[in-house]
């Protein structure tokens, strides 16, 4: 499969990755254009991946704007691996904890650190937005089958004849 493919979130490095508990980091424009980069919790729900956020958060106004994005969820390893995603963000918000929000917590945290955390963010009244990503465009570099620049592990084998 080729870079962009979106086939490739089954690929194992990317179910693992967006199952894992390392921070999805998202990519925008600020209101000023300049990028903007901001390590996030997440939430993959099978078909889109969920960035939980304060309603008052400043990378919303942003995001209405202008709404393309590029996320990357990757670990150091060995061997690293990097999810590489790219979207449009569409943007939701609602009174209290979004349901995201607590299923990241949970995930990241374990239950009950996770559970205790979204009660206090819902004693607060603070409102949530969900930055809801569908991917239009996915990258993987496992670094066993999958290069940067699109090479793929046979293309990098020596050459028998040479």
């Amino acid at each position: 499969m080729e870079q962009g493919d979106l086939a490739l979130l089954d690929h194992p490095a990317a179910r693992r990755l967006l199952a894992s508990t390392e921070l999805a980091r998202l990519a925008y424009l600020a209101q000023d254009g300049t990028p903007r980069l901001i390590p996030m919790l997440f939430h993959w729900n099978g078909r889109e991946l969920v960035l939980p956020t304060f309603a008052k958060s400043r990378k919303l106004r942003s995001l209405r704007r202008n709404p393309q994005v590029a996320v990357t969820i990757d670990r150091p390893g060995p061997p690293p691996e990097m999810l590489m995603l790219r979207g449009s963000a569409e943007i939701g918000v609602e009174p209290g904890v979004v349901e995201e929000y607590d299923l990241a917590q949970r995930r990241y945290y374990g239950d009950e650190a996770g559970a205790a955390t979204t009660r206090a963010t819902a004693e607060s009244g603070a409102s949530m937005a969900r930055i809801v990503v569908r991917p239009s465009w996915v990258g993987v570099i496992d670094f066993q089958t999958r290069f940067p620049a699109g090479l793929m592990a046979a293309g990098l084998a020596p050459d028998p004849a040479a």
